[in-house]
């Protein structure tokens, strides 16, 4: 006689919470570790942050020039396309609107391309840069660790995750979409977790 395989039943989600779930996910209180390749080495002696493509004034600085720069504080949620979101997170770090700002974004400039350490990146169209998109070097009042991606990782809470690149050494502004590392991989150019973008198809 066989056995019956065990249904794992997730606790169920107080009402206050379901209703900032998107679809399919669930809350968690840990904030587990997903990323592709090893985590990168942080020097902060040769460290640096670039911005260029369609923009007026192309920027690079140092780790100390960009520490100097204005912090805003802002609260998300994070939505893992694996399904699990992290509710009520602080972060702390450089706007991407005041950056740019300073770079001087051309009207030519329909989308932008974040890049991390190993060649990792991930596509924006320009418009969300108005949802908040944070250039995060701390998280609830500390300092990121390395494995959450440290020193700079960018994060967009309207967006699954994947689109928050860790070590973030790069913004390129973009005339015409160039698709991020998952993406060609055939996740979603979008990835909005209350429409479900996981996908591509």
């Amino acid at each position: 006689m066989g056995v019956r395989p065990t249904r794992v039943r997730r606790p169920l989600v107080p009402p206050d919470l379901a209703a900032r779930l998107p679809p399919g996910q669930h809350p968690t209180k840990r904030w587990p570790v997903l990323h592709y390749g090893e985590i990168a080495p942080f020097d902060p002696q040769t460290w640096d942050f670039s911005v260029s493509g369609e923009v007026e004034s192309p920027l690079r600085f140092s780790w100390d020039e960009f520490h100097a720069l204005p912090r805003v504080t802002i609260s998300g949620d994070l939505h893992c396309v694996t399904r699990w979101s992290k509710l009520d997170n602080s972060w702390q770090g450089v706007s991407a609107q005041e950056i740019a700002a300073r770079a001087g974004v051309t009207d030519r400039a329909r989308y932008l391309l974040l890049i991390g350490e190993g060649g990792y990146s991930a596509n924006l169209p320009i418009a969300a840069l108005d949802d908040g998109v944070l250039l995060a070097v701390a998280h609830d009042g500390e300092a990121l660790s390395p494995e959450h991606g440290a020193p700079l990782r960018a994060v967009i809470p309207s967006r699954y995750a994947w689109k928050s690149v860790k070590w973030l050494r790069a913004i390129t502004f973009l005339a015409e979409d160039r698709p991020g590392f998952w993406e060609d991989y055939g996740y979603h150019d979008n990835a909005d977790p209350w429409r479900e973008e996981r996908f591509a198809v």
